[in-house]
């Protein structure tokens, strides 16, 4: 008998253990589920992407070593407008916005294009602006070349516009891309031409829209800068759309010139 009594308070002693277990268990789980309730969601932070370096969006000037002596301004306070590249079929869309506005330009032109254009280079000269030798088809690398084939290449070029017009002065010389070096510059002036650089790149010929295009141009000049833009070698939309503004906000600031004839 007093063997069952001591299983059973064995028994009974279990069963109390197991349930005040079983509560502290519980009061824990409570008590973890009320702590997650009040505290805020982490979320994990995420480094943010480094930006990528971005492109220049204003005007540039194309790096040259000072000793070649380039052209760069007009030397006095005038501002002057050239077009490269032509001439081409925006060429007389061009010619005509200047034309309406009375303003009088630069155009350095590719020789192949004037041989096949001649009656746009005689329009050029007609309606009073300078023509600019821009090599025979755009060679970026033509002053790399022998002497010879600089002295070729340039003179070709030279006979295709005097083909078109005789005797018409050509005083400049602009190397395609601004590639310049010595033997190019000694050569252009053999020939009678000033090496023809730029102050200002509004890098039209991106196409980055004609509001861009304008702008640059606008906050980039200064009293003699030479301001470069193009008049063929693609679409030259926007460049047409832009010269409206651009010729009505310089000209209430600079006279707006041709580059003379005479060096």
């Amino acid at each position: 008998m007093a063997q069952r009594r001591s299983h059973g308070l064995i028994a009974l002693l279990a069963i109390s253990l197991t349930l005040a277990m079983s509560a502290c268990t519980g009061a824990r789980d409570d008590d973890a589920a009320a702590a997650a309730s009040e505290s805020p969601s982490v979320v994990p932070v995420i480094p943010s992407p480094t930006p990528s370096a971005s492109p220049s969006v204003g005007p540039t000037v194309k790096p040259v070593p000072e000793k070649m002596n380039l052209q760069r301004t007009t030397g006095f306070g005038g501002v002057a407008l050239t077009f490269d590249d032509g001439p081409s079929a925006w060429t007389p869309k061009v010619l005509d916005a200047l034309k309406a506005r009375g303003v009088k330009a630069t155009f350095c032109v590719i020789g192949s294009q004037a041989a096949a254009h001649p009656d746009l280079i005689r329009r050029i000269v007609a309606e009073g602006h300078t023509l600019c030798n821009h090599s025979w088809n755009h060679e970026f690398k033509l002053g790399t070349w022998s002497t010879a084939k600089i002295r070729s290449n340039m003179q070709r070029t030279n006979d295709a516009i005097h083909a078109a017009v005789p005797g018409a002065p050509i005083k400049y010389f602009r190397h395609p891309g601004g590639n310049w070096t010595l033997a190019a510059v000694k050569v252009a002036r053999s020939l009678g031409m000033s090496p023809l650089h730029w102050a200002v790149d509004p890098q039209d010929w991106r196409r980055p829209g004609a509001g861009t295009i304008a702008n640059r141009v606008i906050r980039a000049t200064r009293s003699g800068s030479v301001v470069l833009m193009h008049d063929g070698g693609g679409d030259r939309s926007q460049t047409l759309a832009a010269l409206p503004r651009i010729i009505s906000t310089l000209r209430a600031k600079y006279k707006l010139v041709r580059l003379p004839d005479a060096l």
